[in-house]
């Protein structure tokens, strides 16, 4: 499988804070340590970073990385409430690779939001397995902001019956599925289920299905224990010819150059 930049990053938390400020709340000018992420729900404040002033309110969201210089105060008739975390790497990344932009208004995201509240919650009570889980939090928190701020994708859920569809595909993606069946099971007329489908995913139901085969192809493959037609025929290919120039044209190379991992 393609491995990524940011596919090793493993975070660690300094600090994790739901900040409700008071009226006379200030940070004095200072250079960041680590990275620094604060997400702002309600109030207002205004920011200096790296000298230049931002005026601040609900959904924007800074992003700051070891070495910035910023400054803050909120608005006494108007306090900022917002989520801030303070982390660096186990594997000597400095960020998430690509960087983020410092500052950005993404919305109030109510997933995002989810995700900052439950962290909080787990870094504050500190039971048995919280930094586990605090870590599996904030790097699904990198994640989405990954897609709203790099990718543009920013809307995670969709029409439900494509989101069902989708489901159906990942669970079911070995049997004969068709487009007609799909459509059906989600109470769609056929083209209009294509059109949906297509908006929402960006793929055609067809190369949908085959990425999802071959990509459990890829791990069967790299598993070692299984024949290549073996294999064409548990991801739902028709024949071994079939899957040869499926698994080629999605992943560039045919299925005997994918080795076995060590």
């Amino acid at each position: 499988m393609k491995k990524n930049a940011n596919d090793d990053f493993v975070p660690k938390i300094f600090y994790n804070v739901f900040r409700k400020c008071t009226p006379d709340w200030r940070l004095r000018p200072h250079s960041v340590d680590r990275n620094d992420i604060t997400y702002i729900i309600n109030g207002s404040a205004r920011y200096t970073i790296e000298g230049k002033v931002h005026e601040l309110g609900p959904g924007n969201i800074l992003c700051l990385t070891d070495g910035v210089e910023k400054e803050a105060v909120t608005y006494p008739k108007n306090q900022m409430h917002c989520f801030s975390v303070n982390f660096d790497t186990l594997t000597g990344i400095k960020c998430p690779p690509p960087s983020f932009p410092m500052v950005s208004n993404i919305g109030l995201k109510k997933d995002l939001i989810d995700l900052f509240r439950e962290m909080t919650i787990s870094w504050s009570n500190q039971e048995e397995g919280y930094i586990m889980r605090t870590r599996a939090l904030l790097m699904l928190i990198l994640s989405r902001l990954r897609d709203i701020l790099l990718y543009k994708t920013g809307n995670t859920t969709g029409d439900y019956r494509i989101n069902k569809a989708v489901n159906h595909i990942v669970i079911h993606y070995s049997d004969n599925l068709m487009v007609k069946d799909l459509a059906e099971l989600v109470h769609l007329d056929k083209v209009y289920f294509g059109h949906l489908f297509k908006k929402q995913t960006g793929k055609t139901v067809h190369r949908y299905i085959t990425q999802i085969r071959v990509r459990n192809a890829e791990n069967m493959l790299q598993s070692g224990n299984y024949k290549v037609s073996e294999v064409a025929e548990h991801c739902g290919f028709s024949d071994v010819v079939h899957f040869y120039n499926s698994f080629r044209q999605i992943r560039g190379f045919p299925p005997s150059k994918c080795k076995p991992k060590k």
